[in-house]
């Protein structure tokens, strides 16, 4: 055990990535090997499914002799200034606000007559938060971002985690019964481009908040419950049950140009090494021990 938690710590990001995608793509292939279709228990399975980053993390953390309290106390940094968490809330509806006018400007059909509940909203933002996707970012952000930043600026980090991010899905668009396995070719690539931009959005929340993978896991989740209240009209989108190959990716398109734009105006203002106003958080942090110098980098 004593060499396994000492290779383990020489080489924590590999470590990280390994036991990060062994968790999340072995359960992913049992759905998908089990054949079970859409439910409230598939979605509940897959978010269990998305507990490989920090399972990934909390392992490479204990194997160093770290704390596991301060990492996972980057989950309840809350005291981040009403700024933030107006940023948080408040972003992910100009992103759509945004997607939605480049929607119409391009001729894209709209129907205004049918809203969803504001407790709709709510409940995907407390589901996206803990489960939904918000539960990877201790993973992503409260652990592989410090270390990259390390070494790498936030830049180049945010990139490494986006590739590293987009691939651990790939499961998800192999098996046909999930969200993401039944978009066409031209929504996943699509996809690839939004999330490497979102990596970089999360990156400038994370290091601008001194760490609080709370506020980036608000801000995830919001993002991705944007798309329930897109006022595209679905009788258009998909006439008789059948996707309109042209409204559909115009639909895609508009979604990602905000994001990208953004991301974009983002490293202008704050510049590619910090992406923020602040020096990003370090592995010390994230609940790291230093390394000695015998230990290699990664």
């Amino acid at each position: 055990m004593a060499s396994i938690r000492s290779w383990v710590n020489q080489h924590r990001l590999l470590s990280f990535v390994v036991i990060a995608y062994a968790f999340t793509w072995t359960i992913q292939a049992a759905l998908a090997y089990s054949g079970m279709e859409a439910s409230w228990t598939h979605s509940i399975l897959i978010g269990f499914g998305g507990f490989g980053p920090p399972i990934g993390a909390a392992v490479v953390i204990w194997a160093s002799g770290g704390s596991l309290g301060k990492w996972v106390g980057q989950m309840f940094t809350w005291r981040i200034g009403a700024k933030w968490w107006a940023i948080a809330f408040g972003l992910p509806l100009i992103i759509l606000s945004l997607g939605v006018l480049l929607f119409v400007l391009a001729g894209g059909p709209i129907d205004l007559t049918e809203f969803e509940s504001p407790f709709v909203y709510l409940f995907a933002m407390v589901w996206g938060t803990v489960w939904g996707g918000g539960q990877e970012d201790l993973g992503w952000r409260g652990f592989m971002l410090p270390i990259l930043q390390d070494t790498y600026s936030a830049l180049t980090s945010s990139v490494i985690v986006g590739v590293t991010w987009a691939a651990w899905h790939l499961p998800l668009f192999l098996n046909a019964t999930t969200t993401h396995g039944g978009w066409p070719l031209s929504q996943q690539l699509l996809w690839i481009v939004s999330i490497l931009a979102g990596s970089i959005l999360w990156t400038w929340m994370y290091n601008s908040t001194g760490g609080s993978v709370l506020a980036v896991a608000v801000f995830h989740a919001g993002v991705n419950a944007m798309g329930i209240f897109h006022p595209a009209d679905p009788a258009a989108l998909i006439p008789n049950g059948v996707p309109d190959p042209w409204l559909n990716l115009l639909a895609e398109v508009t979604g990602a140009v905000p994001l990208v734009l953004i991301a974009i105006l983002l490293i202008i203002v704050y510049g590619r090494d910090r992406l923020a106003n602040r020096d990003p958080p370090t592995p010390q942090d994230a609940g790291l021990p230093p390394k000695t110098e015998s230990d290699p980098v990664g």
